[in-house]
């Protein structure tokens, strides 16, 4: 695993992907190899020129490529339901889900259209529906896996669950660490969830470590003093968004992954370097938590993983 690259993911032939947030950065990177090795792969996200430029720019390199591109907003449940009933009126089964949209530590306050705190909404909540949603399709393949994008971020994460949508309290990082440790959460409960209901679904989770995208300048606090050492310190703690998608690669492809497992870089602290088992704080092995997270997300968005299971 030490040394593992895109030129070891395995022929896809056949294989379909779905990928949030791929019109740039980690998604673009992960579409981008998924569709060199053969997948057929749909891109999703909210721009529908930036759909088209990534897909231009796939096949450019990929004359060949298997791409399409559906618009999808995860801070929109109704947006979410669209494109799942979309995808299964014209797909039998999806072979690969990779939850990797998300927006970082956000200034002020924003909420989503269902009225969430925009970063738990975002980042969690709407893969959180949308996975459940997508789960029939997934459970039609063989083999299906789940990849859910997490963060170093979550080892300072917690779940409040006294006031989940930061409405007494918000503060950016905070939030956006407890939306990252509840993805991590999730791909753990979903695993967990899976053996016991007998879905059939492997779920993974991954980080990129400190990956140079589009994320970070778009955030908060560029013209603190941290982030000017940071940005100092970049060419030396940081890798590019291609090595950062790494990780989410292996965990999506490689017959090494193990269901339940967590990957991200393997150099210091996890910054960069090539996949390897990622540490997971404490917190997130809550299974009492995990557990109360599950159940007042359904309540939150409406959506329920064993009544859609049941009824498919």
């Amino acid at each position: 695993m030490t040394d593992w690259t895109t030129a070891d993911i395995p022929f896809l032939s056949g294989k379909t992907a779905v990928i949030t947030g791929a019109t740039g950065g980690l998604g673009y990177e992960t579409a981008l190899a998924l569709a060199g090795a053969g997948a057929i792969v749909i891109l999703t996200g909210r721009s529908d020129a930036k759909g088209l430029r990534a897909i231009e720019g796939i096949c450019n390199r990929f004359p060949n490529a298997l791409i399409a591109y559906e618009n999808l907003d995860l801070a929109s449940l109704a947006s979410v339901a669209d494109f799942a009933r979309r995808f299964a009126a014209s797909n039998e089964q999806l072979d690969l889900l990779i939850n990797n949209a998300g927006v970082m530590a956000l200034p002020k306050r924003q909420e989503t259209t269902d009225g969430f705190e925009m970063q738990l909404g975002t980042n969690y909540l709407g893969h959180y529906a949308l996975t459940a949603w997508l789960l029939p399709m997934l459970r039609r393949a063989k083999a299906p896996r789940v990849v859910n994008l997490s963060s170093l971020a979550h080892r300072s994460g917690a779940i409040n669950f006294d006031d989940l949508q930061s409405r007494r309290s918000y503060r950016p990082w905070r939030a956006y660490c407890q939306s990252k440790l509840a993805m991590l959460m999730f791909s753990l409960e979903l695993q967990r969830r899976s053996d016991a209901a007998g879905w059939g679904v492997h779920s993974f989770a991954a980080h990129p470590g400190y990956a140079r995208t589009d994320l970070i300048p778009n955030g908060p606090g560029t013209n603190t003093l941290s982030w000017r050492v940071g940005r100092l310190l970049q060419p030396l703690i940081s890798q590019s968004a291609a090595e950062g998608a790494l990780p989410t690669l292996f965990a999506a492809t490689s017959p090494a992954a193990e269901p339940g497992g967590y990957y991200g870089p393997n150099g210091f602290y996890e910054l960069k370097g090539a996949p390897m088992p990622a540490k997971i704080v404490p917190q997130a092995k809550d299974f009492a938590a995990a557990a109360m997270l599950w159940d007042v997300s359904a309540t939150l968005t409406g959506v329920s993983f064993d009544e859609i299971a049941a009824a498919a």
